[in-house]
């Protein structure tokens, strides 16, 4: 696409921003990965390196120790000391300015909570807390728990990630949350999102079965691109949400 046509999308973007009534966003891995979380999936994704079992939940069960190795490596590693971006910050900003109503993200690295987001549906649950398995006591995901293998609560309980591991449902507040928001939402903002793990990626659809618009923001085409993005911005989460911000405040 050529400069352009990209300046062409951001203020069609910004357009339909303006006219909003319920604007929602939708975020997935490539919001994330300027802040220096890997993607797990896709090119240059790290699953291809770990047993992917160890993520069941019957496995986790089983074997918490062999378990709990693979996911400090896997997700603590990349998560604990990472910052949010300008991406995450902006949405934070617009929330604030009452022109976002929820952030529903994929993620579960706690970024749109470090940038500040109060309304945020953590579809797939966060790192950032461990609950307890015997008593459901709920714990900081702290670097001396983390470290521990596996880490253990006070009443003798071992203290699981609280993300949805492979074999578990999604939450319900987190799901009632992000569907109701969707039967509402009159636009969605899709970023970084490649539009292939369900039940999450029926979200953008549900906004456009409704005669809603969707913005999509990624580097490459997805899932959504040329089937139910309106407007498709193909830049970087944060060259194109500042870029956008830009466009709203002229």
């Amino acid at each position: 696409m050529k400069k352009t046509d990209i300046q062409g999308s951001i203020q069609e973007a910004a357009a339909l921003i303006r006219k909003s009534k319920y604007m929602i966003a939708f975020t997935g891995a490539g919001i994330s990965v300027e802040s220096g979380v890997p993607s797990f999936r896709g090119e240059g994704g790290v699953w291809g390196s770990y047993d992917e079992r160890h993520l069941e939940l019957g496995f986790f069960l089983r074997e918490p120790e062999i378990a709990w190795k693979t996911i400090r490596e896997l997700f603590y590693k990349f998560t604990m000391d990472v910052k949010p971006n300008r991406a995450h910050e902006i949405l934070a900003n617009w929330e604030k300015q009452g022109m976002l109503k929820l952030v529903i993200t994929q993620n579960i690295d706690g970024l749109h909570t470090r940038a500040g987001t109060e309304k945020l549906a953590e579809f797939h649950g966060s790192c950032d807390s461990l609950v307890c398995l015997r008593c459901s006591r709920s714990f900081g995901a702290k670097k001396e728990l983390v470290d521990a293998m596996p880490p253990r609560c006070s009443c003798g309980g071992i203290l699981k990630p609280d993300f949805v591991f492979f074999g578990e449902g999604i939450p319900e507040k987190p799901y009632s949350l992000s569907f109701d928001a969707s039967n509402k939402a009159d636009l969605c903002l899709v970023i970084g999102s490649t539009g292939l793990v369900y039940p999450a990626a029926a979200i953008p659809g549900t906004v456009k079965a409704r005669g809603g618009k969707v913005i999509e923001i990624n580097p490459e085409p997805s899932e959504f691109s040329g089937r139910i993005s309106d407007v498709f911005i193909p830049l970087g989460a944060s060259k194109a949400m500042e870029a956008v911000d830009k466009a709203l405040r002229e």
